[in-house]
């Protein structure tokens, strides 16, 4: 890639080094596992995310419609819906000369799976024929995603064969198609061009159209082809603050479109973690999303267990971090390399310590929420599994918590939620070295020890009695060494250590990490409502979500990916959490918080925004380079409709 040149304080010349595409102000249109990124007038190319995705592929690099005779003055972006945006524009070039616009042009763009499709409509209130001539312009790249969000991308080369109004470009593995009725088509240096002569009568319309279709042989997910079994509409309806209707509204439209399943059983639907990097199957974020929304879907939940079993680790293999009984991490279609970093992810992962005690919560709830005993029964193998997995291979180091490291040098240095390299730091600001055991990670385990005993004795065989008692007994112990090793005191509080270190250490940052405790059982009722306090504090709280370090903290920074900045999903956990407990004031108060923050998004919420408080700002900072949609932020919106409307399921 070529870099552009930037002035050194002392005037020479150098390189900008390649930079992750900001996607703040972008937008997005998707219908999994298709994305299109342009600017807010439908154009691509300007953004350095900008661009047509399928898969893990950017087929197309830039976009641009062009009209003869006018510029195009865009002038609103309507969207409908995670699929849909109309874009409206003037073109005072053609128009008369009194003062209000008389003839603009409409520009729809919808996407489906594998399909990019836009239709162009002028309007006129002219009293004479306007003649004039339409353009598309677009630029073929198919470069690798990964090379996209490091700031590599580079164009690979392609083949393309024109035949009347169609254009076929096959770079191997990938290709694409466009059709363009009533245009002239052509190949140019800069890519692909197809034009239309247009008349218009007076006082009337017309409306041309081109279909973009796109291939990529190596796909390893495939979009959900049944209707979603919510209506938004309604459930929008029935909120109790007209910005959590608004919030639902577009959080379940994204949830539809970010809807995946494998290509062997396609009727086992799961989501994908989010846009525009992880349009795939991830371990904790489906396992989250599907849990969050559980009572929107009890049905997704269900499959998306099914999913991750068949792909439960069978063997012992440190290149994938893969162990037998062990849960997926992630799935890709090739090795994702992140260049500068030195990470090299095999296409399927097992790097996560926390998605195997998370399947099998998320099997409990699910049970509990209705899913058929049969259903149920069919994956008591893999729960076995999942068990057999956290007694024998989840302690590393034998000190009885679950922990994690990596075996390679090449695959996630952190394998909780908060992964980046610097994520689990000391209060002083240095990095703790592994291996680690985070304290959510024993708050899951504990629970999935006697979510799994109350499965195994209501569905299991004789031989399964022993292993009744054994995980209550294993969980009883977890609980007690917890309480006895985790706690740390500091001029922030008493509270739960975010990791224990290599030397078995308490790692002492007050952090977000603490509130999935909540709920989970491994903290007395009097532990939790302290908890709660703290993760309301000054210190924690911006204001539009819990931080995720404190601000007491040496390593905090509001724009840090994980050292401060605030994460919807991981606020609504710790509610979620409140919400189990008890703590329903608690519960509500995080709330409001979110929904101030969603409505500072206008309610399609990001993956992480800024730590700033909010009376610094009375809107949240965005954290520019954050995804959205995101699975599990937008699931956030069904735990906040929980709070506000108390049902069953809490």
């Amino acid at each position: 890639m070529t870099t552009a040149p930037t002035t050194s304080p002392a005037g020479t010349t150098v390189d900008s080094p390649p930079l992750q595409p900001l996607l703040s102000d972008a937008l997005i249109v998707l219908r999994a596992p298709t994305q299109v990124w342009s600017d807010g007038t439908g154009d691509m190319g300007a953004g350095a995310v900008h661009g047509v995705y399928h898969g893990d592929v950017r087929h197309v690099r830039a976009l641009t419609a062009r009209c003869d005779g006018s510029p195009i003055e865009w002038i609103s972006t309507a969207p409908d819906g995670a699929s849909r945006v109309v874009f409206a524009g003037l073109l005072r070039g053609l128009d008369d000369t009194t003062p209000d616009p008389k003839v603009r042009l409409l520009r729809d763009r919808r996407v489906d799976d594998g399909v990019v499709s836009e239709s162009w409509t002028l309007h006129s209130r002219v009293d004479q024929p306007i003649r004039t001539t339409l353009r598309l312009a677009l630029t073929p790249e198919f470069a690798q995603l990964h090379e996209v969000k490091s700031g590599h991308a580079s164009a690979r080369d392609a083949e393309t064969v024109m035949d009347g109004e169609k254009i076929r470009v096959d770079a191997g593995a990938q290709g694409l198609e466009l059709v363009a009725p009533g245009a002239r088509v052509a190949s140019a240096d800069q890519g692909l061009e197809a034009e239309w002569d247009v008349e218009i009568a007076p006082f009337g319309s017309a409306e041309i159209g081109w279909t973009l279709t796109l291939r990529d042989d190596t796909l390893v997910v495939g979009s959900a082809t049944a209707p979603a079994r919510w209506d938004a509409a309604a459930v929008a309806a029935g909120a109790p603050d007209p910005r959590l209707s608004r919030w639902l509204r577009t959080a379940l439209d994204d949830l539809d479109a970010l809807r995946l399943v494998l290509p062997d059983h396609p009727g086992d639907e799961f989501f994908a973690a989010g846009a525009p990097w992880f349009f795939t199957l991830f371990g904790r974020d489906s396992i989250w999303a599907a849990r969050l929304a559980l009572p929107l879907d009890r049905e997704i939940a269900a499959s998306t267990l099914r999913v991750l079993a068949r792909l439960q680790g069978a063997d012992d293999d440190a290149q994938t971090a893969q162990e037998p009984g062990k849960i997926l991490h992630e799935l890709r279609a090739s090795a994702l390399e992140i260049p500068g970093e030195g990470i090299v992810l095999p296409p399927k992962y097992y790097g996560s310590v926390d998605s195997t005690p998370l399947w099998i919560c998320l099997l409990a709830d699910a049970w509990r929420a209705g899913m058929p005993e049969v259903e149920v029964r069919e994956l008591l193998p893999t729960l076995r599994g999942a068990l057999g997995w956290i007694r024998d291979s989840g302690d590393s180091d034998g000190d009885g918590f679950l922990d994690y490291i990596d075996r390679m040098g090449t695959g996630l240095s952190n394998q909780g939620w908060k992964d980046s390299g610097d994520s689990i730091q000391w209060r002083d600001g240095g990095l703790a070295e592994g291996p680690i055991a985070l304290c959510e990670v024993q708050a899951y385990a504990y629970e999935a020890a006697l979510a799994g005993a109350d499965l195994l004795e209501q569905f299991g065989e004789g031989a399964d009695a022993d292993d009744v008692a054994f995980w209550r007994a294993w969980a009883a112990d977890l609980k007690e060494r917890f309480a006895a090793t985790y706690w740390v005191e500091t001029p922030e509080g008493r509270y739960p250590a975010v990791a224990l270190d290599r030397d078995k250490r308490p790692v002492d940052t007050l952090t977000s990490n603490i509130g999935h405790l909540l709920g989970t059982g491994i903290l007395s009722a009097e532990e939790e409502a302290h908890v709660a306090q703290l993760l309301l504090g000054e210190s924690m709280s911006s204001g539009y979500g819990i931080r995720t370090m404190s601000t007491g903290a040496a390593g905090y920074w509001p724009l840090s990916y994980h050292g401060g900045s605030v994460w919807v999903h991981d606020t609504a956990i710790a509610a979620y959490g409140m919400l189990r407990g008890g703590l329903h004031d608690e519960a509500r108060s995080v709330v409001d918080g979110l929904l101030d923050a969603a409505e500072g998004f206008a309610y399609r919420v990001p993956e992480l925004h800024a730590g700033d408080p909010r009376t610094h700002s009375s809107v949240p900072t965005p954290y520019p380079a954050a995804c959205r949609p995101q699975a599990w932020s937008a699931a956030a919106a069904v735990v906040c409709l929980t709070a506000l409307t108390p049902a069953p399921w809490v």
